[in-house]
């Protein structure tokens, strides 16, 4: 059977909604999986029918339900899958030559440790940036994000413990099957030589997920462009902290 993600807002959340809803997936045989209230008036469900066609018709019939409107009937997306586990939609938005941008804040580090984890179990090259003020919680998200897709971590360059910048790695670190590699894009770019530059590009060409935190400075600083990056994720303290760079370009 084929799941299928369902959402509708709530304007009035009147007395046996939810009942009405339930019997007409009960009467069309359509099974409910996953039901979960989410942030903003939303409910969502995850569904399952062999019939394509009974979501057509459940579309249609859904027009007619007083008090709510349908905002999503498809085939579940990771983002749908996180929303319904943790409640909460992930805020995205187009940034930086048309890279993907999610947003996050401090108080959600359980579910962008699931939305990445998910991403760093799919194979092959795929680079991620984060953004964030210092001691927001980047780089400790990433490794729980690595231990989540059971997968080894190594910090190409970081600050997390002692500033690490590696000019070499042996070929158990070059492992890429299990290997997520993350990279301090202030670190790199202001501090490395010309072997650790040369380490880098080996690195990025590598199929294997990669990670560079502050990859504004990495950009701005190196031969490297937005094109490099598959999605960018931002981390803050609140919804409306402003993430700059003038005192991160002062690290250490």
């Amino acid at each position: 059977m084929n799941e299928w993600y369902m959402e509708y807002r709530i304007y009035k959340d009147r007395f046996g909604l939810l009942g009405d809803i339930a019997s007409l997936l009960g009467m069309m045989a359509i099974n409910i999986e996953t039901l979960r209230d989410i942030e903003d008036r939303r409910r969502g469900f995850l569904i399952r029918t062999d019939d394509p066609a009974k979501i057509e018709s459940l579309r249609t019939l859904l027009e007619y339900v007083e008090n709510i409107k349908l905002t999503a009937l498809r085939q579940p997306t990771l983002l749908d899958r996180l929303a319904l586990r943790h409640g909460k939609l992930i805020t995205k938005s187009v940034q930086e030559e048309k890279v993907n941008t999610y947003q996050f804040t401090r108080d959600e580090l359980g579910m962008l440790v699931d939305f990445l984890g998910e991403h760093l179990k799919a194979s092959g090259n795929q680079v991620m940036g984060i953004r964030g003020m210092p001691r927001v919680g980047k780089t400790e998200s990433l490794v729980a994000a690595s231990v989540y897709a059971g997968k080894r971590w190594t910090f190409v360059s970081s600050t997390l413990l002692k500033q690490t910048i590696r000019k070499e790695l042996d070929d158990e670190e070059l492992s890429v099957e299990d290997h997520v590699y993350i990279i301090d894009g202030i670190v790199s770019t202001m501090r490395g030589d010309e072997e650790h530059t040369r380490l880098l590009r080996r690195i990025l060409r590598l199929e294997a997920p990669k990670i560079i935190e502050h990859p504004d400075i990495f950009v701005q600083r190196s031969e490297f462009s937005w094109k490099l990056f598959n999605r960018i994720i931002e981390l803050r303290n609140t919804p409306d902290e402003v993430i700059t760079y003038e005192a991160l370009k002062h690290l250490e």
